[in-house]
């Protein structure tokens, strides 16, 4: 079996890219601050994407997405968080976590590497502003922050304000009752106050979905996306929600639903709609399969370990110990992108956690090599 080919997965991440760049422009074109850091961000995305032709060339692969879960630590007790069912959420904050220094050592070997992207994840990461000035300190990688919106106050929307490469991505999962029956009482409000306040002070932010059985139809609803763009909001992430406990299946999509989700984002998209809208996995199914395991990008947890996707814990190398080139060629995602796993039907929202007794199965073999 061959490794899965990178071109169609390059073609549909360099566009995805685009539109995001393109977006922050058309809203950054009156505003000096943002202007400027459009221009030197344009111009580290094209060094980036200099450095990744160079390493394929070589006979490497780098992707352009990095995602850091950099604390384990959450102040809400979101229903059905798979974090907490991965136990890979904590009350408190470990000794064994990576220190702000650390992270920004895995930060300049992305920007040496070419990685443009690093999603910033947690727990919740607004719990670590020492690794978020790490990221300030990056400008030449663009930092989504994907956050409960609860630990946005004066201070960190100053950071914000004078860093444009952070980007907050607040959690929604539609109107007042749809968000705080999963996130508690009060999250709505104490979010779209968030959300008024970065919009008052033009920074950008985006918005992040968990789309379940119960709310696929309000959330791709053509008010509630005008809503939020008129509260400032760049662009939409759509994730399907991954059901953790045999009795919350019911609230992963059904294969219908799956299409009818398709259906909507692709109406909103063709109606005009300015916001920046992206699936997962469906947006996966243009570039040939899950993107997971460095295909179009992989996971650092909390404490160092390379993994698949924040869905699938399994590591077997440290970033501590190898560095992020020598994560690249973990011996378990060389598995999982030479198979078939990564392309194989499933349900919920990710193929890897569904099939976690075939990838724990791999770990195994590369333990015994």
């Amino acid at each position: 079996m061959t490794e899965v080919q990178a071109f169609d997965l390059e073609s549909y991440l360099a566009k995805g890219v685009e539109n995001v760049v393109r977006e922050l422009v058309r809203g950054a074109a009156f505003h000096p601050a943002e202007s400027a850091f459009m221009a030197r961000y344009a111009l580290a995305g094209r060094k980036a994407a200099r450095l990744r032709r160079e390493s394929a060339a070589r006979g490497g692969h780098v992707p352009p997405f990095l995602i850091c879960s950099i604390t384990s630590k959450c102040n809400l007790h979101c229903a059905g968080c798979y974090a907490r069912a991965l136990e890979s959420v904590d009350d408190n904050e470990p000794a064994r976590q990576l220190s702000a220094e650390d992270w920004g050592s895995v930060f300049a070997q992305a920007r040496e590497l070419g990685v443009s992207f690093i999603l910033l994840a947690g727990g919740e990461p607004l719990a670590r502003r020492d690794v978020i000035e790490e990221a300030a300190r990056c400008p030449e990688i663009f930092f989504p922050i994907f956050t409960n919106g609860t630990l946005l106050d004066d201070e960190y929307l100053e950071l914000l304000e004078k860093h444009r490469n952070l980007a907050p991505v607040v959690s929604i999962e539609g109107g007042e009752g749809s968000t705080d029956r999963r996130r508690g009482q009060g999250v709505y409000g104490r979010v779209r106050r968030a959300m008024g306040r970065m919009r008052e002070k033009r920074i950008a932010f985006g918005a992040s979905v968990t789309v379940t059985s119960e709310n696929l139809e309000e959330v791709t609803a053509p008010d509630f996306v005008r809503a939020l763009a008129d509260e400032g909001c760049k662009g939409v992430v759509y994730v399907e929600f991954v059901p953790t406990a045999h009795e919350l299946r019911s609230l992963a999509l059904s294969e219908m639903q799956q299409g009818r989700l398709a259906e909507n984002i692709r109406a909103l998209r063709e109606g005009g709609e300015e916001l920046l809208l992206i699936s997962f996995p469906g947006d996966e199914k243009s570039s040939g399969g899950c993107l997971a395991a460095g295909r179009g990008f992989f996971h650092i947890n909390s404490h160092g370990g390379a993994e698949p996707c924040p869905f699938s814990p399994y590591s077997d190398l440290n970033v501590r110990e190898c560095g992020l080139r020598g994560a690249l060629d973990s011996g378990l995602f060389r598995a999982l992108r030479s198979g078939e796993l990564l392309r194989d039907e499933h349900l919920g929202g990710c193929v890897l956690y569904e099939k976690r007794a075939q990838v724990e199965a791999l770990l195994e073999a590369q333990k015994e090599d």
